[in-house]
């Protein structure tokens, strides 16, 4: 016969393998903050990829830093730092038992996550249009590049689009059988009008253009680096989004009710994870320039 004065309640979130609801708490964010840290490592050897990519290759980088909308970069970063304000607010929701606002915090942060998910879909479909892809998919539309001020040739094709009269190339005249060439008596003024650029702000000037303005041979290696950080990027987002989603739905039967916000909390720390990372993709990738 059980002794009833000896029974002792058992919480029905507390796990079978811990002594009390302290110790699986600490137990869970533990675990949390081991499976951040390999998501660190994770990102951080990509990010050591990049570094040395761009140190090897600077105007390949420069060079496509061009083709990224910096307007919509930063749209997507306030989007994501909303975001984190509304899953902090949610973590509180769950340790005050606030049912109601547990649940409008967490599809508020549905809603940003889906908005940041909307814009980088417009992203990528300009690039798809534009043939800006990824390795061997790289094809870029020469008449995108033309709108961009991009020359898809080398040095000699920039050359030759340069209009006559700004080159320097003396005319040629043929006397009796021989050629020669026909330069001006006059000296060239030491110093032009007042308001009119140097001979060497001009070089300096033209030399900066051709730089920016040349299609690199391997500018396919910077939007291969582009969709494979932003793309592993976009399925961390909807990995959050899943397990938000699964918040949602026991919230709504009572879960957090008797103020076990562990699973909320360490949901959060994925998602503040998530933000933190694009910010420095947003920094290398759209602010390299």
């Amino acid at each position: 016969m059980t002794n009833t004065a000896h029974q002792v309640h058992h919480d029905p979130n507390l796990a079978h393998h811990f002594e009390n609801m302290d110790q699986q708490r600490q137990s869970s964010k533990l675990a949390m903050w081991v499976f951040l840290a390999t998501e660190i490592l994770f990102f951080g050897g990509l990010i050591c990829a990049y570094v040395i990519y761009r140190s090897h290759n600077p105007d390949v980088f420069i060079f496509g830093a061009h083709f990224l909308d910096k307007n919509l970069g930063a749209l997507n970063t306030v989007i994501l730092i909303c975001s984190s304000f509304t899953m902090a607010w949610a973590v509180r929701a769950a340790q005050l038992r606030q049912r109601g606002m547990l649940q409008l915090m967490l599809v508020l942060t549905l809603l940003f996550a889906c908005g940041f998910l909307g814009v980088k879909a417009v992203e990528y479909t300009q690039k798809w249009q534009h043939g800006l892809l990824w390795a061997a998919q790289y094809n870029p539309d020469a008449h995108y590049l033309e709108e961009k001020g991009v020359v898809a040739g080398d040095h000699s094709a920039h050359d030759d689009a340069t209009p006559a009269t700004q080159k320097s190339t003396p005319s040629v005249a043929e006397t009796d059988g021989e050629t020669e060439l026909e330069v001006s008596k006059i000296a060239p003024a030491a110093q032009g009008p007042a308001g009119l650029a140097t001979a060497e702000q001009l070089a300096e000037a033209r030399a900066q253009a051709e730089h920016l303005e040349v299609k690199p041979e391997n500018a396919k290696t910077f939007f291969s680096i582009y969709f494979l950080l932003t793309g592993l990027h976009g399925i961390h987002v909807l990995g959050g989004m899943g397990a938000m989603i699964w918040l949602l739905m026991i919230a709504r039967r009572g879960a957090f009710d008797g103020g076990n916000f562990a699973k909320v909390d360490n949901v959060g720390l994925y998602w503040h994870l998530v933000d933190l990372i694009w910010i420095y993709l947003f920094l290398m990738l759209y602010l390299i320039d």
